[in-house]
């Protein structure tokens, strides 16, 4: 269920005053930090992930769409379509949905590779897709964010299928800017390093975890990617890797 009892604000110092900002994979841990800084700024935001919404932890405000397949144009612009009604419009698209599997070639199962390239590249390629009519018609140019990875640049043992989809969204992310820069909008990605999120320091318990990069910090990149400020950066992949 949405809340949508958000406050306008005014402040022109904020940097994303009043723009609507869609996240996928938004009930996760990065998604969630995204909307706290996109809130701090000023910004009105929508998260859509495949899990159910959970009971507490979304910004307050927030609108809330849960049970989401991105990877499906159709419930991808059925979201975006709920969004622009709630909201009033849209500014913003952030696609973090994604995941992780560790697999080697020899051991591993061809539908890994189907899954991740669904799970991490297909998202964003629906997504982007739907809410293309209303960013390239956003007031100040439309701004869409993708979550690419360090490890898409140069794959060791066992990342192949995972790399391979960060890759795709690397080109996703250099075609789309391609095809619509002449008209206002840019297209960027981050590129983070392993993520401190509490899921990662149980998986892995005996690393260095100050030497990863905090959700925080990746959302402030994504956040000033978002604003008038970057507006002259487009086709551009940012390591965001912390001390990796």
């Amino acid at each position: 269920m949405a809340r949508l009892q958000w406050r306008m604000n005014s402040d022109p110092l904020m940097k994303l005053n009043n723009k609507v900002v869609a996240i996928t994979g938004g009930f996760g841990n990065l998604g969630l930090a995204v909307a706290q800084a996109a809130v701090a700024q000023g910004a009105k935001v929508a998260l859509i992930d495949r899990a159910p919404v959970p009971a507490s932890g979304t910004p307050e405000g927030a609108f809330l769409l849960g049970g989401v397949n991105l990877a499906s144009f159709d419930e991808a612009r059925d979201a975006i379509g709920k969004i622009t009604s709630a909201l009033g419009g849209l500014s913003a698209l952030v696609n973090i949905a994604g995941t992780f599997r560790w697999e080697t070639l020899e051991q591993g199962s061809l539908d890994t590779w189907d899954f991740l390239h669904a799970v991490n590249l297909k998202t964003a390629v629906a997504a982007s897709k739907a809410a293309l009519p209303q960013l390239l018609a956003a007031a100040g140019g439309g701004r869409i964010v993708n979550i690419g990875a360090a490890a898409a640049a140069k794959a060791g043992a066992g990342m192949g299928p995972y790399a391979a989809s960060k890759a795709g969204v690397a080109r996703l992310t250099e075609a789309l800017s391609e095809e619509v820069k002449d008209r206002g909008m840019t297209v960027n990605a981050v590129l983070p390093s392993t993520i401190d999120t509490p899921q990662n320091r149980a998986e892995m318990p005996d690393a260095d975890f100050s030497r990863w990069v905090a959700p925080e910090a990746i959302a402030d990149v994504i956040v000033f990617l978002l604003s008038d400020e970057a507006r002259a950066i487009t086709g551009a992949s940012i390591p965001v890797a912390g001390r990796a």
